[in-house]
């Protein structure tokens, strides 16, 4: 919003910060968390805290009160850096965590001189101005720079000086499929990734890129492929805290932006946009996708938009988190997520056991591994064994590789439909509702069924102005899809659940319709569930 701080600058806060959490109580190996949008505080908050020694914990600024409550007591969090908006759900929990410091700023802070004294009357003419009250626990963000003591020998936040292995962040997985586990990792997996990420981009200029930062950095796809990847290249970020379509717009062609981190929702945005013509968006020079399948439609309209052709990139929290990319220039397979990171070894398994490797084009379990790979889930032996063999990442992707060494996502093996004895990749059938004209998102969940197992429900969201029958989706469906994999059910919605990073959530829809079969069911049913 026209605040431009230097790398001198930001030198200078970072130090400010590893001193002023010294001088609170702060030391090497506590966690402290940050619950930030893309902001400077964010990137302040960042490396400051890991200057001082501490592991930083990423909190998603969309959480409840009740699910703060629950990450900050499993990290063991006693600093919490927050926006002052987000400060009531935290005041209603706080006591119950073992927060001993809560460090509060507001949108402002670092906003030009203007823009500085509008905000407040703005943010209380739409009702989001918050009065931060006085406490004993609560600190102002500003204040603590301002009088941090600087240590005498003026290396601040240097003094400590962390090991390839010492924990950096405890980055918690999104809980799209059941409950949030925090991925360890160290100050190595997170360099390493870093430089994958520079090393895929060949033609990638140092201090002369220009980032859009407007994919969450409280997200490690944000985290590794825009910030860390800004930061070693020396290049400026153009920070936005929310994504809006023609903020982003704006943003790219006033700023010249070379590099796009994304998801397929803000491709198909952008693309969809009926003002994108008033933009010149020709300055970009790579985009990335990640999180979600990219539609083969959005990736063409984005490409004649742009003249860019989006690489499609795969990975999770556990790896820091990309593995796999299509090439930025070059040969990209529609519909794969790519080749493998430098230094990074792949293995599709048999899904039964996990220890055979099945042959080339053969569905079956992705493993990775790879300097990226997470050190374990904190404080969770057994689940860190289930999914950490032998040093090799069990990603519970479901997946084959073709002949020339690209790597293709079906599902999520909790995902995978079993209807009539058969099993149904959701993938696959979405893509092909993809294809419909009239189809502008969608989503493929199995829902238990007496008689079947599961049945295929497809959700579906139309484009503006558009409609079609459950009756046109079905014969659409069958004339590329076996019937079994046919969706029987099928539900229109204005939008599907997403998670603040694009990804469905799908356990969400699950719920929603095993809630609606319990107020169906008579008691006797519920009587005999109970009974086991």
């Amino acid at each position: 919003y026209g605040k431009r701080i230097t790398f001198g600058d930001l030198d200078q806060l970072t130090r400010r910060f590893a001193d002023a959490l010294r001088t609170l109580g702060v030391h090497p190996g506590d966690r402290v968390a940050i619950m930030l949008p893309n902001t400077p505080q964010a990137i302040i908050g960042y490396l400051g805290a890991m200057r001082a020694g501490a592991v930083v914990v990423w909190t998603n600024p969309l959480y409840t009160a009740p699910e703060i409550e629950a990450q900050l007591a499993d990290s063991g969090s006693e600093t919490l850096l927050v926006l002052d908006l987000f400060y009531p759900r935290v005041a209603t929990v706080y006591e119950r965590t073992p927060l001993k410091r809560i460090i509060t700023t507001c949108l402002s802070d670092f906003f030009p001189l203007s823009l500085r004294v509008l905000y407040p009357i703005k943010a209380r003419f739409t009702g989001r101005w918050v009065k931060v009250g006085k406490h004993p626990l609560v600190h102002d963000l500003l204040t603590v720079l301002k009088h941090a003591p600087i240590s005498p020998n003026g290396d601040g936040g240097e003094l400590f000086h962390p090991q390839p292995e010492d924990l950096a962040l405890l980055q918690y997985t999104g809980g799209t499929t059941g409950i949030s586990k925090g991925v360890m990792l160290t100050h190595r997996n997170l360099v390493a990734n870093t430089l994958q990420c520079h090393a895929w981009v060949p033609d990638f200029a140092d201090g002369q890129e220009i980032f859009l930062g407007v994919i969450p950095y409280f997200h490690s796809y944000g985290l590794s492929t825009t910030l860390n990847l800004a930061l070693m290249g020396g290049c400026e970020q153009i920070l936005l805290p929310r994504f809006q379509v023609v903020e982003v717009m704006r943003a790219i062609e006033r700023h010249r932006v070379t590099i796009f981190s994304g998801i397929p929702a803000m491709f198909t945005a952008v693309s969809e946009s009926d003002r994108v013509s008033r933009y010149n968006l020709r300055s970009l020079r790579v985009c990335l996708s990640g999180a979600n399948p990219l539609p083969a439609d959005v990736q063409d309209r984005f490409e004649r938009l742009t003249g860019v052709s989006i690489a499609e990139g795969y990975g999770l929290t556990e790896a820091s988190p990309v593995t796999h990319c299509n090439p930025v220039h070059g040969t990209k397979m529609r519909g794969s997520v790519g080749v493998p990171f430098p230094d990074t070894e792949c293995r599709i398994m048999d899904m039964e056991t996990g220890s055979r490797e099945v042959a080339e084009g053969e569905i079956g379990e992705l493993t990775v591994r790879g300097p990226q790979v997470m050190q374990g889930y904190w404080n969770k032996e057994k689940e860190t064994r289930t999914v950490l063999r032998d040093g090799w990442l069990h990603t519970g992707d479901i997946a084959s590789r073709d002949a020339e060494g690209f790597y293709y996502l079906m599902d999520r093996k909790k995902d995978m439909i079993k209807t009539r004895g058969e099993n149904v990749y959701p993938r696959e059938v979405e893509e092909v509702l993809f294809k419909h004209p009239a189809i502008v998102d969608a989503v493929v969940v199995g829902i238990p069924d007496r008689k079947f197992g599961e049945i295929v429900k497809a959700y579906v969201v139309l484009r503006n102005g558009l409609s079609v029958t459950e009756t046109a989706i079905t014969e659409h469906c069958r004339q590329s899809l076996a019937r079994f994999k046919v969706p029987t059910a099928i539900e229109f919605r204005p939008e599907l659940p997403r998670t603040l990073v694009g990804k469905v959530l799908r356990r969400a829809l699950r719920e929603e319709e095993v809630g609606k079969t319990q107020v169906e069911q008579p008691q006797p049913s519920l009587r005999r569930l109970v009974g086991g």
